[in-house]
């Protein structure tokens, strides 16, 4: 099954139905969309592609980027979205690495695209969206839907290289049909007449995303400024009804922190992952906003499938164990089985720490061209996320970190997410990152990277009192560097590489 099978249903059913929005301003209806999407995939068929090659798209949030997606679904070619901020090395490699055909850019990637593509001799044409090529592209005779296998590469993601060089992980048509179906069943519903704002990068959990709106016939709304602006945010929540957004835990913090203090009617669900979420945040969160927040846990191998909380969860504030809940993950969706594991791949019981494992029909097909790392990385029929968590008796999961963030200090297990659970409790506190630093004597010990609220005082002694009337006294930092801000990447997590690098 071609999951572009879901536009030609939507137009169908729904043709003058609202399908896509730059910012306040409806720009087409489901029938338009499909007309240009046909279009769109006969332009990229002129260009000389043939089904199953790739189209990388390294651009800012669009229409023309909703627009690519689905035109290069329909015309059975594979989408590779990309980071927009990689710096054209980094770009250079992933086009040469996964052959992309063609490139697709916007005015502000368009330089470091094309600088990327010399390094890749079998892309044929970098196209800026912003110009008359890639109007042309909407002139060419509109292209039947190509039938694709459900095992047929859709999406090539690739990771965020924190450990060596990205890999591609090769999603099928299959694997997003199977997400689509387990956000319905343990994330949200979507109605017709509802939306999804594209505040995250559509590069990753956001453009992923689309497909369920897609399904229901929901309307896709581009922010005008094609990124994450709080206060745009708001303003679209205002003009639009039914509004989702996907949010980095990061993201959802500004929101709570934006000035703006105004009603949000249009706001139905904030769905926030793709990094820690502390309960002090959360809670904070749901005292301004309200009971509109969703909690997915997964990652690119397993498509925003691994764990949910849905909003009943959130809701449940009369339950004993309510704050355990909300620093958990939830509970595994209803088409993966999820597995706390030994170093041997063995089950470990409740309570006890370990891999967090994952099998199912969402699951990766493998990565690009990488048979070591795929065979290495699903051993045994299951994914290894390289997570380490904990189910609790009710089997809800807890992540307590990377396993490459695990800190051992004198034979002891410290979870760098305990640590800065506990200083966020501090009201000086705005953020914290936590790592180890090497230690000639007790293998490692703890460093915490501080940023204080502005106007507050928090020192060390401060802090170091704080920490012994919260957590065991050899998890505490040794040393606090305060700083004033946390590098992040695009989706806002913390690069925890970048601050070892800091260490010396």
């Amino acid at each position: 099954m071609n999951i572009a099978l879901y536009l030609e249903r939507a137009a169908r059913a729904f043709p003058d139905a609202p399908a896509l929005a730059y910012g306040e301003r409806v720009v087409a209806d489901f029938a338009t969309l499909q007309r240009r999407v046909a279009r769109l995939a006969g332009g990229l068929k002129a260009l000389g592609l043939a089904p199953g090659d790739r189209v990388a798209l390294a651009m800012r949030n669009s229409p023309a980027y909703f627009e690519l997606f689905l035109a290069a679904w329909h015309g059975g070619f594979t989408v590779v979205p990309i980071h927009s901020k990689l710096h054209p090395k980094e770009l250079g490699f992933i086009f040469d690495n996964c052959g992309a055909a063609v490139v697709f850019a916007s005015a502000n990637t368009l330089s470091a695209c094309e600088e990327g593509a010399a390094l890749a001799p079998r892309v044929r044409a970098v196209i800026d969206v912003g110009n008359a090529a890639f109007a042309a592209l909407h002139a060419a005779e509109a292209l039947a839907l190509v039938p694709r296998a459900p095992a047929d590469l859709a999406w090539l993601f690739y990771t965020s290289g924190t450990t060596g060089r990205p890999k591609g992980v090769m999603l099928s048509h299959a694997s997003l049909v199977e997400m689509t179906l387990n956000f319905f069943s343990d994330v949200d519903s979507v109605g017709r007449g509802d939306c999804i704002v594209h505040a995250a990068p559509m590069s990753h959990g956001s453009g992923i995303y689309l497909l369920p709106h897609l399904v229901r016939a929901a309307m896709n709304v581009v922010p005008e400024s094609g990124a994450f602006e709080p206060e745009e945010v708001f303003a679209l929540c205002r003009r639009h009804r039914g509004v989702s957004m996907f949010a980095a835990p990061t993201m959802v913090k500004r929101l709570v922190d934006a000035p703006d203090g105004g009603a949000l009617p249009g706001l139905k669900t904030i769905v926030y992952g793709g990094g820690p979420m502390y309960v002090s945040d959360i809670k904070a969160a749901l005292a301004r906003f309200g009971q509109h927040f969703a909690q997915i846990y997964g990652q690119g191998e397993s498509p925003m499938t691994i764990t949910a909380s849905d909003k009943s969860i959130h809701m449940d504030t009369s339950h004993p164990r309510y704050e355990e809940r909300l620093g958990s993950v939830g509970l595994p969706f209803a088409g993966v089985e999820v597995m706390v594991a030994d170093e041997n791949d063995r089950p470990l019981p409740t309570g006890a720490v370990g891999e967090i494992c994952v099998r199912g029909p969402v699951i990766m097909s493998g990565y690009w061209q990488n048979e070591e790392a795929s065979a290495r990385t699903l051993a045994n029929g299951w994914l290894h996320t390289g997570d380490v968590g904990a189910f609790d008796q009710e089997g809800f999961l807890t992540l307590k970190d990377r396993s490459k963030d695990l800190i051992i200090s004198g034979g002891s297990n410290i979870y760098p997410r305990e640590v800065e659970e506990a200083l966020l409790t501090h009201p000086g506190v705005a953020e914290v990152s936590v790592v180890g630093r090497k230690h000639p004597e007790w293998g490692e010990e703890v460093v915490a990277f501080v940023v204080v609220r502005p106007g507050a005082v928090a020192d060390r002694k401060a802090l170091d009192a704080h920490c012994l009337d919260n957590i065991a006294r050899f998890k505490r930092p040794k040393e606090y560097r305060f700083v004033d801000a946390l590098p992040k990447n695009e989706t806002g997590k913390v690069l925890k590489t970048a601050l070892r690098t800091r260490l010396g």
